[in-house]
């Protein structure tokens, strides 16, 4: 038993191509970056964007599935959704607001209100069945749409960046109450984030999404220590070069060649921590300069006494170096330099 969904959706320039496979009990973080259809596969999931292609089923239940024609609308999916900006009805009280889902489903008015009143004091809001939506904080107003998601006793519970309307004092607390409303719950989870700490707190496995496509899964430790993806590799602050390994050189698409110290024949990546990289203002001979690029400065950022400086070139990098080095070569955006690397400061992997 479990949510097992394949796929397929153009919507736009959007490609979609994905399979998720999320047991009962499991939370899966969706990461990636803005455009890479993250929210569309919980719009799928919960029926607001049919798909065009591929098969959804929760419980070996199907619920959408073009090849047979099989469509379940929305409202009859045993899915429970939790908005980015909770979308609470400001016309009704907030116990109104739990009970509409069951009242949707044309539950009797007095067993509505009798189990949202009864989730309502689950998540520690009680006191405000009365009262409308604009009594409560943004914490308060999360639990509400929470308890409205839960109220229905769904299978599955999406979560479209659950904590991403509330301001950073009042975030980790209201993570930590989320994940023990969470723990309560024994149907498959489905969230989406871009904030690595909610994944990390509150995810079992995370998939990577990228152009539509899933691009690796695993818990969050095994994706970032060895990421298959520009978003992975800058959510963990390392430079990520793809290519094709022959006789101990990786070759990529635009020409480059990385030298490195060992690894398989093959398509692989090679991580370059920008710590390792050199910077010089002429080009520097030698075999221990083997791996030496030139590139232009694009951008720098300081952190504290060092800077991150954006390289672009046939190898875009981000090196690191001290403020004091940054002040003695003197450099703007603009000037060109030259990054080296030592070949056995650089991690090979295959792709």
């Amino acid at each position: 038993m479990s949510l097992a969904a394949t796929l397929q959706l153009q919507l736009g320039s959007l490609d979609l191509q994905a399979e998720l496979d999320v047991r009962p009990g499991e939370l899966l973080a969706l990461l990636g970056p803005n455009g890479a259809g993250k929210s569309t596969v919980l719009r799928c999931l919960a029926g607001l964007a049919p798909i065009t292609a591929g098969r959804i089923a929760i419980d070996d239940i199907v619920v959408d599935e073009p090849a047979t024609h099989s469509f379940v609308e929305p409202e009859h999916r045993s899915i429970g959704v939790v908005f980015q900006d909770y979308l609470l009805f400001e016309h009704m009280t907030v116990l109104e607001n739990v009970a509409y889902g069951l009242r949707a489903r044309r539950q009797p008015k007095a067993t509505a209100h009798r189990v949202a009143r009864e989730w309502m004091e689950r998540v520690g809001l009680g006191e405000y069945c009365d009262q409308r939506p604009r009594a409560l904080s943004g914490g308060q107003a999360q639990r509400a749409a929470l308890a409205r998601a839960l109220a229905t006793s769904p299978r599955v519970l999406l979560l479209d960046e659950p904590l991403a309307a509330l301001d950073a004092g009042t975030r980790a607390g209201v993570r930590r109450d989320l994940r023990r409303h969470l723990q309560s719950f024994d149907g498959m989870r489905v969230m989406v984030t871009h904030d690595p700490v909610d994944a990390y707190a509150l995810a079992d496995r995370v998939a990577i999404l990228d152009e539509g496509r899933i691009v690796q899964t695993g818990t969050l430790a095994e994706v970032t220590s060895h990421p298959r993806s520009r978003y992975v590799a800058d959510l963990v602050g390392v430079n990520l070069v793809a290519g094709t390994v022959l006789d101990g050189v990786l070759h990529t698409d635009t020409g480059a060649r990385v030298v490195i110290a060992d690894a398989a024949p093959g398509a692989s990546f090679a991580v370059i921590r920008p710590h390792s990289i050199l910077l010089v203002q002429h080009p520097a001979d030698g075999a221990s300069a083997r791996n030496q690029w030139p590139g232009v400065i694009t951008e720098l950022d300081r952190l504290g006494d060092r800077v991150r400086i954006g390289l672009d070139g046939a190898v875009p990098l981000t090196a690191e170096i001290t403020i004091a080095a940054l002040d003695a070569m003197e450099l703007r955006p603009g000037d060109t330099v030259h990054a080296s690397v030592k070949a056995t400061d650089i991690e090979v992997y295959p792709a």
